[in-house]
């Protein structure tokens, strides 16, 4: 389990050259005024008008979410959202500037990539997050983005976008404010904060919440 890092913290991570994957030692002037029309958007499964909502806010380094996303959601995805049971949300929680870099990659394929480029990300993370240098973990979040089908131009222009990044970061804050969480993985369901938890807890709660919306 990640604890979520401070506006402070995280307005240095920015200021350290979060957004410049391809050329990690570069310092860009990210942290001058921007414009923020770049808007984020929620990545979502499942049917909008479920029963049910899981928001689940999640670090791409963070191991406890790895492990959630290999051995938990899929039971959650098979028996509740492909059931039309439970609309499911990802959002990104960002404790470095690797999460950063994940995250704008994996966004750069649009809806319809996502969720599949952070399968990738997670079970390969023991991989790309753990490289020994900044240059080794770009080139192999850069990969992962040329795997999932994202064409070098696209993944370059997404990969610089520091409109993009500090409209993230502010909507991240948005969401610690608003929904209280403080480590990973965490998750909202039906507005009410959980931490981490076996399937078999998860599914009693689903259950309930289903019993009470019909």
């Amino acid at each position: 389990m990640k604890r979520i890092l401070t506006t402070v913290a995280l307005a240095a991570t920015i200021a350290a050259g979060g957004s410049w994957v391809l050329n990690p030692t570069a310092q860009p002037p990210i942290g001058a005024a921007v414009a923020q029309e770049a808007t984020v958007t929620d990545m979502t499964l499942g049917e909008a008008d479920a029963p049910v909502e899981i928001i689940e806010y999640g670090s791409f380094t963070c191991p406890h979410c790895a492990t959630f996303e290999q051995e938990v959601f899929p039971q959650i995805k098979e028996n509740y959202i492909d059931t039309g049971k439970v609309k499911f949300t990802f959002r990104e929680a960002y404790f470095n500037k690797y999460d950063m870099w994940a995250s704008l990659m994996a966004r750069c394929g649009g809806e319809m990539k996502y969720f599949g480029i952070v399968d990738m990300i997670y079970e390969t993370q023991d991989d790309w997050a753990r490289q020994s240098t900044e240059a080794g973990v770009a080139d192999a979040i850069r990969k992962m983005g040329l795997q999932a089908g994202i064409g070098q131009e696209q993944l370059d222009a997404c990969m610089q976008d520091g409109e993009t990044l500090q409209a993230l970061v502010g909507w991240y804050q948005q969401n610690v404010e608003e929904d209280g969480f403080n480590s990973t993985p965490s998750f909202m369901i039906d507005g009410e904060l959980h931490t981490n938890m076996p399937y078999d807890e998860f599914a009693d709660i689903l259950d309930e919440r289903i019993e009470a919306a019909q």
